[in-house]
């Protein structure tokens, strides 16, 4: 496109040619997928606040990444709703850094809180003696509040450095939200800048917060090859399983995405939609579940709740 906007006045979210007709129906799926994570991520809140025996540093670590997940799917789904639905493809600009900020920061606190799990179940292996009084209710709570203001600090000025940039008369977005690089790429400017924090800012989160679980992890798995039976290790392991899907099904879609944003720029605009749905729903969707399939406690909760509500 020739010429540009120095100040928009709103993106065009991405639409799939020859599939407008099909909007309904992805939107009844999109809404489904949508439910379902807010069910299971407010009876995850729920269960924890109301079971005295749960009130441990893991679960407390479980309702954060529940929280995230809550407000990380309500701040985007229900505008892919209304496209989807009553086909409002346009999004003010100042509603799309807002949601950009959103998104962004929101995924830093998740892989903090992922980082904090994988700390807490070290601890709980390789010290468990110690762990009671490492990992105390007053030091979780830090935790939280720590990874907070890490997503905030390292992601607020994402948006600041797009604002002052002039942007292209199309402005027709890849996704259905709005993401940094998606919105930069739209810019009739040098993007250096904004490249290159955004890059940085990925690394010294994302990036730093998968190497330091990989390396939990190897020190958990030295620390439980020790043990005198493979009975005892899979028993001791097992504790980790639910945690491991957690991270991968936090970090195989936020590398798939990245992945289709850097190589991906011929390929058909599903794979980019499908890829940005995937990256937003699939963690909210699947976190509630595994730890509602793996842990014991949470399991027995739900039973009851539902044995309770039948009588």
């Amino acid at each position: 496109s020739n010429g540009s906007d120095p100040s928009p006045s709103s993106f065009i979210l991405a639409s799939i040619p020859g599939l407008e007709a099909a909007h309904f129906w992805m939107a009844i799926f999109l809404c489904s997928m949508y439910i379902v994570a807010v069910t299971g991520n407010c009876t995850v809140l729920f269960i924890v606040k109301t079971e005295p025996s749960l009130h441990a540093p893991m679960y407390f670590f479980l309702c954060m990444l529940a929280a995230i997940d809550l407000a990380l799917s309500t701040s985007t789904v229900p505008r892919v709703l209304s496209f989807y639905w009553f086909d409002t493809r346009e999004i003010s600009f100042g509603a799309c850094l807002v949601q950009m900020f959103l998104i962004h920061s929101l995924s830093a606190i998740e892989s903090s809180v992922l980082l904090a799990m994988a700390v807490d179940r070290y601890v709980a292996i390789c010290h468990p003696l110690r762990h009671a009084a490492i990992l105390t209710n007053a030091v979780t709570a830090k935790i939280g509040l720590v990874a907070m203001a890490r997503g905030v600090v390292f992601f607020l000025p994402l948006p600041l450095l797009l604002l002052p940039l002039p942007f292209c008369k199309s402005r027709e977005l890849s996704h259905s939200f709005c993401l940094h690089q998606d919105v930069m790429n739209l810019a009739c400017t040098s993007t250096t800048a904004s490249m290159v924090y955004g890059l940085i800012a990925i690394l010294l989160v994302m990036g730093l917060d998968s190497i330091l679980i990989c390396l939990s992890y190897i020190l958990i798995l030295k620390a439980v090859l020790r043990l005198a039976s493979w009975k005892e290790r899979l028993k001791v392991f097992s504790t980790c399983i639910a945690h491991i899907c957690v991270v991968l099904a936090f970090y195989v879609p936020l590398i798939g995405l990245s992945v289709v944003h850097r190589f991906g720029k011929d390929l058909a605009p599903l794979v980019h939609i499908t890829m940005g749905n995937v990256y937003i729903l699939v963690p909210t969707v699947l976190n509630p579940i595994i730890y509602g399939v793996r842990t014991k406690q949470i399991q027995r909760r739900i039973l009851n709740l539902i044995h309770i509500r039948n009588n």
